[in-house]
């Protein structure tokens, strides 16, 4: 018998199907819910989501076989720029293009014999999915977690759009690459600093989370405790008596060397209505970004206004327009102290301003602040010079908490907690997103839909021969009557960020098809996620927006309290990684290679075509730009869908990366056929029960232990290793044909979540009932699992000699006979008779000669 993928792959899908073997459903039996992060419809897999989705797939058929009801969904996450640049690039709509790459990628998922439920399947440009988003958005509204007002933002010249501070990488676009700029428009932004308290604790109930992430979202939530104070103003100006600022460092307060406000501060403004040169300055300002990252990188510039505040230690203080000040962040001014803070130093040192230590390292003969600031960690002890409020030598934490209660006692500000987390922007200037449901009516200002008239759907009939967002053009859509007044209106036409989009998947696949946006008892019986896998880049963006929205949705009445916090357990997988073939093109730039293009031989790689030596670039990010990507649907053709999971799983840890090969993708595929032929020979065996059984049994005993344990603690590696080694057993077994079969029979149930389908065709080739997919798992039985004999070292003169194996209850006669009989100690001996023997139960022997 053949191990005939082709045939037999599709054979069990077809009858899994039939089956409706893997339709979640609400029973009386416990609940696991089992989410990967849902793709988006880029047109093909990557074997990269196959190790993704096949870790899930384990997880959710173990737990089926534990008896679980599981629901395992899958969809796509559909909205998103890359549509629309398709649109632009290929001439054709954003909905054909997703929807089109949507059915190529579920063909492509499918024949890896996922457990996915597909009748629960959506896409999140579905109306049915984004009419149940503008539902929660006008909850959420009337709940006060989302509001509008003008913001200064993240704004891509190329895309035309808002961008998130997380959608700006190394201030760029993330998707153009463009620089961005800030600009300051009326945003609709979700509350979510509202929550920042309730996030930040509710990471310490995360257990189940990798550390790396929940310190992540940790630090980007940046709970810390300031001082706000007002620096009055030695001569009040357009009605401005005085600078409010928001310090996380009061205890610097000795070492300020100047007052910097926001180019968007009303003081600002208000100066440049009267001052050609700050107005300049602070368009010139706009073109950079507003992510720390840019603020850090960008050089600090900073336009002086003239004016003075007064320090309340003594003196006065310049008062500088700068381009590193967000008007979003605290209040929009801040002191410097360049001594003690890098990008103050690097503003002070440009501008000729005073570098004043305030504090210096302990016991410290000689100090003095050159290039590089002194900022030692808040924990670390240092000895203060003239500190307001007399601390000497303590730790930052310590002088700021002293700061503060000197400044409050003395009338001069208040403590103040305050967080990096800043609310989330959500409108986006472009076509293929959600819409947002409301109504701008000159009469009735903004007018939420009314929800008889949801899903707000986005018109077919757009263009994108222009830049810009054609909702902005399309009057047939954009004018309406007002839902209040009736008069005539116009619609939002921004649409919502797409990361709303996946922030509340998890709960409607509760649900998919339910008339609100989740259905009460389904949620209370599917949620929470119970384990959920992605990737790490996901750890700050997705992941608390999602929590956020958890949070949200239990306010509006559409999750139970129980979901606040929606994934229990948090698993972060490593990358599948693959070789580079690179070789120089007669115009001397790279030329890179796929590597089917490619022959592996004398230690080096050559172009099959051309005979031409290659430079190998081992163990890279799979990148289409670089062509060293793996097609699983070619992998799929040759070896099958087992083999591709096998792999993924075997290789290396999960949470690491994992490097393709071909050398190791046959191994996987000659193994799986070596499973399948020991099956087809155990099947026509015919041999008496006989004296080894008992071996065998105990062999797969501890199998069963280990591959449980291995799958329980996501070793998944550590477990395919065990049933490599469980086959070898089991085929160089004397056992008699029954012990033989039952041993391949748990092998088959040992694999099925690994490699379901060659699983069922031995659990079927060898008289298992049913379908293995329905077997319950295997239970090791304790008794088999007691070891009856012991390996004992034996030495002679102190020197180790050889090895016994002995029965666990044998006598110290028993013990000393059998060491004594050892071939290598009789040797050691040579000939003679020892003077003593010493044993050890279960320790060891030591022969004395």
């Amino acid at each position: 018998m053949d191990y005939d993928t082709k045939t037999l792959e599709p054979k069990w899908q077809r009858a899994w199907d039939e089956a409706g073997l893997f339709r979640a459903e609400v029973s009386d039996r416990p609940k696991c819910y089992v989410l990967e992060m849902f793709p988006y419809p880029s047109g093909r897999i990557h074997i990269g989501h196959v190790r993704n989705y096949t870790m899930g797939d384990l997880v959710a058929r173990y737990r089926m076989a534990r008896g679980f009801s599981v629901l395992h969904p899958m969809g796509f996450d559909a909205f998103g720029l890359a549509a629309e640049n398709a649109a632009m690039d290929r001439g054709i709509h954003p909905k054909e293009w997703t929807y089109a790459n949507i059915a190529d990628m579920t063909a492509q998922l499918k024949p890896l014999g996922f457990t996915h439920d597909w009748t629960r399947t959506f896409n999140t440009c579905d109306p049915e999915y984004y009419g149940q988003q503008q539902a929660l958005f006008l909850d959420m509204l009337e709940a006060g977690l989302v509001y509008r007002k003008p913001a200064v933002v993240n704004w891509d010249p190329v895309d035309m759009t808002v961008l998130a501070n997380e959608q700006v990488i190394d201030g760029r676009g993330w998707r153009s690459g463009a620089e961005v700029e800030r600009r300051e428009l009326t945003q609709w932004a979700f509350a979510i600093s509202s929550m920042a308290d309730e996030l930040l604790e509710g990471l310490e109930s995360l257990d189940k989370w990798p550390d790396k992430v929940r310190l992540m979202q940790e630090n980007w939530i940046g709970r810390s405790r300031g001082l706000e104070m007002r620096f009055p103003m030695s001569e009040p100006v357009h009605g401005t008596g005085a600078i409010e600022v928001y310090t996380t460092r009061p205890d610097t307060l000795r070492g300020a060397a100047f007052v910097a406000i926001a180019p968007e501060h009303p003081l600002a403004k208000a100066l440049a209505e009267h001052d050609p040169a700050l107005a300049a300055f602070a368009v010139d300002v706009r073109r950079g970004g507003t992510t720390e990252a840019a603020l850090e990188t960008a050089e600090k510039r900073g336009y002086d206004t003239g004016l003075t505040v007064e320090n309340p230690l003594g003196g006065t203080l310049p008062v500088w327009v700068a381009n590193f000040v967000l008007m979003d962040y605290g209040t929009g001014a801040v002191f410097g102290c360049p001594a003690h803070d890098q990008r103050d130093l690097d503003f002070a040192r440009k501008y000729a301003l005073p570098v004043i230590e305030t504090f210096r390292p302990v016991d410290a003969e000689a100090f003095a602040v050159d290039a590089e600031a002194f900022v030692p960690p808040k924990t670390e002890v240092v000895d203060y010079i003239d500190n307001p409020a007399g601390v000497g030598r303590a730790t930052g934490t310590e002088a700021i908490d002293a700061t503060v209660d000197w400044a409050e006692r003395e009338g001069l500000g208040r403590g103040r907690v305050q967080y990096r987390l800043r609310d989330w922007g959500l409108s986006r200037q472009r076509y293929w997103g959600c819409p947002i449901p409301v109504v701008h009516c000159d009469a009735c200002g903004v007018v939420p839909e009314r929800k008889e008239n949801l899903p707000v759907v986005l018109p077919d009939d757009v263009s994108f021969d222009v830049p810009g967002n054609p909702l902005d053009r399309h009057p047939t859509w954009r004018d309406v009557p007002c839902p209040k007044c009736g008069a005539a209106a116009r619609r939002e036409t921004d649409t919502m960020d797409t990361f709303v989009d996946s922030s509340w998947y998890f709960a409607r696949f509760t649900a998919p098809h339910a008339a609100t946006p989740t259905d009460m008892a389904a949620a209370e019986y599917w949620m929470n996620v119970d384990q959920y896998i992605g990737g790490v880049e996901h750890a700050i963006l997705h992941l608390l927006y999602s929590r956020f929205f958890a949070r949200a949705m239990i306010r509006t009445g559409h999750l139970p309290e129980s979901a606040r916090e929606p994934f229990e357990a948090l698993f972060t997988q490593g990358m599948v990684t693959h070789a580079i073939y690179r070789t120089k093109g007669e115009d001397g730039r790279d030329r890179f290679h796929y590597p089917e293009e490619v022959e592996l031989r004398d230690g080096g790689a050559f172009l099959k075509d051309t005979g031409e030596a290659a430079q190998v670039i081992p163990s890279a990010k799979m990148s289409k730009s670089k062509n060293n990507v793996v097609d699983p649907q070619a992998i799929i053709a040759r070896y099958g869908a087992d083999t591709a999971r096998w792999f993924v799983l075997s290789d290396s840890p999960p949470e690491r990366d994992v490097e393709w090969t071909a050398s190791g993708a046959e191994a996987a595929h000659r193994h799986l056929a070596r499973v399948h032929r020991i099956a087809a020979d155990v099947a026509r065996a015919d041999r008496a029960a006989n004296e080894h059984d008992a071996a065998l049994a105990r062999a797969v005993a501890r199998a069963v232990r280990e591959v449980t344990d291995g799958i329980e603690g996501f070793g998944f590696n550590k477990a395919v290793a065990k049933l490599y080694e469980l086959t070898g057993t089991i085929s160089r077994s004397d056992a008699g044909a029954e012990a033989r079969r039952a041993a391949m029979r748990t092998l088959a149930q040992l694999m099925a979540p690994m490699t379901p389908h060659l699983a069922e065709e031995v659990w079927a080739m060898l008289g298992g009932e049913g379908f293995v997919v329905r077997a319950p798992w295997p239970e090791a039985d304790p008794a088999l699992l007691v070891e009856d004999t012991v390996t004992l070292p034996v030495q002679v003169n102190g020197k180790r000699r050889a090895e016994i194996a002995v029965a666990k209850d044998a006598s110290k006669d028993v013990i000393e006979a059998l060491a004594l009989a050892d071939p290598a100690v009789m040797r050691a001996l040579d000939g003679g008779s020892p003077r003593k023997v010493i044993v050890v139960p279960g320790r060891i022997v030591n022969v004395v000669a």
